[in-house]
């Protein structure tokens, strides 16, 4: 997994009215010469919210759980 500074969280309607969350993290390419980051999805979730603000608070909550876990990994849950 990247390091947690190289991770971001959107939000997609895939559909009208079903919004998910997904976690994202940045690919370096080191081929590149532009000042850009590439980003490729980390975790999704599994059900989607009925709005965006929705799936952005439970996303938030995923990346937070994710960095609890990966700074503390006896904080408990599976990262």
């Amino acid at each position: 997994m990247s390091a947690l500074n190289d991770l971001a969280l959107t939000v997609e309607e895939r559909e009208p009215g079903r919004f998910y969350w997904v976690l994202l993290e940045a690919v370096h390419d080191t081929g590149s010469t532009a000042d850009t980051l590439g980003y490729r999805p980390l975790r999704v979730a599994a059900q989607p919210q009925p709005s965006y603000s929705s799936a952005l608070a439970l996303g938030t909550a995923a990346l937070k759980k994710l960095a609890t876990t990966a700074t503390h990994p006896d904080a408990g849950g599976s990262a």
